[in-house]
């Protein structure tokens, strides 16, 4: 009996020798916030140890997309991944076979690695998927490679919203003191109580979007409606000016460059922000929507004072 399972257990070594065998993982999450992907493909079972003996083929949906030959040690990268190179080519002899490249090349599907050494060879498969929340969950990332953060600090997220809302407070303020002081252009406003309020609707979207965890794609489009439909108010600035005044004042064509400014300045920190993960820039967004922010109160205090000289004026004329 002892005879058959010894020769059952060296039968069953002998038939291994010939299979390289790896530490298996059947699934790979991308983050948003990844820079790269790590691919991995380890072989626990080498014998020689040497990479000059060794060949390496890595398939995406069956098509070779990088591949090694270790007698010629020369590499092929498919035009697709020009990012694609080992984990760590000097590992490689180890048995390390982990593929690295950029997350934007990284595209869902089904991936597999081969390993050949001298007369032995084996294949480990595994199916890369991107995170379904698209987000940066704390608990997932488990090297530093893949370190996984969120995009958008929440306290300067907070800030920004803070901003926006109180932007549109000082909007409706200028067009509440208009309503009250003067009588006769009740009817002008109508057209920009109408663009006063679409631009409250996509502010309440802009935050719901920008402030919530979980969807760093939500973030971006969140920061976006935040930002960029921000430069209505010159627009809305502009005709509540030519409510009160028949000509422009230097004072009012500065007001308003002022916040052409604080615009600038937001969509610049919008477009160094939304592409850098995690951003670090969004104190550029918040300086610009803080010029704007004193634009609008200045333009407040403009608009009051403007009307109540009027009225004034308007007063002393019945007296007399």
């Amino acid at each position: 009996m002892w005879l058959l399972t010894a020769g059952t257990f060296f039968a069953v070594l002998g038939a291994g020798s010939t299979q390289l065998v790896f530490n298996a993982v059947d699934l790979v999450e991308k983050y948003a916030c990844n820079d790269t992907v790590v691919l991995p493909c380890i072989v626990i079972n080498l014998n020689d140890n040497n990479d000059s003996s060794m060949h390496v083929s890595w398939k995406r949906q069956g098509q070779v997309i990088f591949s090694f030959n270790g007698p010629e040690q020369h590499i092929y990268r498919h035009d697709s991944v020009p990012s694609a190179n080992f984990l760590s080519k000097m590992d490689l002899s180890k048995g390390i076979a982990s593929l690295r490249l950029k997350n934007a090349e990284a595209t869902d599907g089904n991936y597999s690695c081969e390993v050949t050494e001298l007369n032995r060879e084996g294949e480990t498969k595994m199916e890369l998927r991107t995170h379904m929340v698209d987000s940066c969950d704390e608990e997932k990332p488990p090297t530093p490679v893949d370190k996984c953060e969120r995009q958008f600090d929440l306290i300067q997220s907070i800030v920004i919203a803070v901003l926006l809302v109180f932007i549109i407070v000082l909007c409706w303020a200028q067009l509440g003191v208009i309503a009250f002081k003067c009588e006769t252009v009740r009817k002008k406003k109508k057209h920009i109580t109408i663009a006063c309020s679409i631009f409250t609707v996509i502010a309440v979207v802009a935050v719901v979007l920008f402030i919530q965890d979980g969807s760093i794609s939500m973030n971006q489009i969140g920061l976006a409606f935040t930002v960029i439909p921000a430069g209505m108010l010159m627009v809305l600035q502009y005709s509540i000016f030519k409510m009160v005044l028949d000509d422009l004042t230097h004072k009012g064509y500065a007001l308003i460059s002022f916040q052409v400014v604080g615009y600038i300045v937001a969509v610049v920190g919008f477009a160094l922000s939304v592409s850098a993960c995690p951003s670090v820039l969004l104190s550029v967004v918040i300086a610009g929507l803080v010029v704007m922010a004193v634009a609008d109160l200045l333009a407040l205090v403009y608009v009051y004072s403007l009307l109540k000289t009027e009225t004034e004026s308007t007063a002393e004329m019945s007296d007399v």
